[in-house]
């Protein structure tokens, strides 16, 4: 008897712990989404209703929704890109200025999301140093702040780290020995590429894809600062309902529409993981 109690009084720091760390957390994940469930599906008097969700097929809606997965998808092109050549370059390198690199593209993410956005407000600005740098060199001005072009811009700069960071693992975890052996038998590089290097790099190129495009969808606060409210996303529109209008249930039916949109979009992406390596992160 007594020895029960002793192990129940020491299973005690342990409940404590899973109920801090695991149970809560889980609250706290799990009843906002119910409520986003709830007010979604119900109308102002608490009834059922679906025309929440099918507010989607209003113009005003369905157009911010098309905007949303056009700058989405572009940004993410963008940096796949961008990020592609540079992470296998990376990769070959076998030098100690590699870290440094990579650090510099990590480093952007340890300063505040806000921060990062407001400085390339002023870089973007009519008046900013980029028209300063072009008129310098006798170049015309550029007016990018507040069009779709700003907001894609600000989109890729924002996460471009997050597509170069699983591509360069990728291609780090690929078995030299299968390249040495390529190229023994007299395959070029261009062949050992398409060949090897493609195919075993693309979990990281998949990764990169979920990691830009699912949060570029649903993005507002970029559109806010550089497109100057003037070009509404998805994400503004849902933001508006909330907190402009109160009406949160249309907001919340509207965000059960983009999740549908995110989610099919991680399932085709997962689909075509055959290792299901991109799978990781999530």
């Amino acid at each position: 008897m007594k020895s029960n109690k002793l192990k129940k009084w020491l299973a005690a720091p342990y409940a404590v712990w899973a109920a801090g760390f695991i149970i809560i957390p889980l609250i706290l994940i799990i009843l906002p989404l119910l409520m986003i469930i709830y007010y979604g599906l119900t109308s102002s008097d608490g009834s059922f209703t679906l025309d929440n969700l099918l507010a989607i097929g209003e113009p005003i809606h369905y157009k911010a929704l098309g905007q949303s997965l056009l700058i989405a998808f572009g940004s993410t092109c963008i940096s796949l890109l961008i990020a592609y050549p540079l992470a296998y370059i990376l990769s070959k390198n076998q030098g100690g200025k590699k870290g440094v690199v990579i650090m510099l593209f990590i480093l952007p993410m340890w300063i505040n999301f806000l921060l990062r956005v407001l400085a390339l407000q002023m870089i973007l600005a009519n008046t900013g140093i980029l028209n300063g740098i072009l008129n310098f060199f006798g170049l015309p001005s550029q007016h990018l702040l507040y069009t779709r072009t700003a907001i894609l811009i600000g989109m890729t700069y924002d996460y471009l780290p997050f597509m170069i960071l699983p591509i360069y693992n990728a291609m780090c975890k690929i078995d030299k020995d299968l390249i040495h052996a390529a190229a023994d038998l007299g395959a070029g590089s261009r062949l050992i590429f398409r060949k090897i290097i493609l195919p075993l790099s693309m979990p990281g190129v998949i990764s990169g894809i979920i990691m830009v495009f699912v949060p570029s969808i649903s993005e507002f606060a970029i559109a806010d600062i550089l497109g100057g409210s003037k070009i509404l996303l998805i994400g503004n529109v849902i933001e508006q309902e909330f907190s402009l209008t109160n009406n949160w249930n249309l907001g919340s039916g509207l965000s059960i529409v983009l999740m549908i949109f995110i989610f099919i979009s991680m399932a085709v992406m997962n689909k075509n993981d055959a290792k299901g390596e991109g799978q990781m992160i999530w």
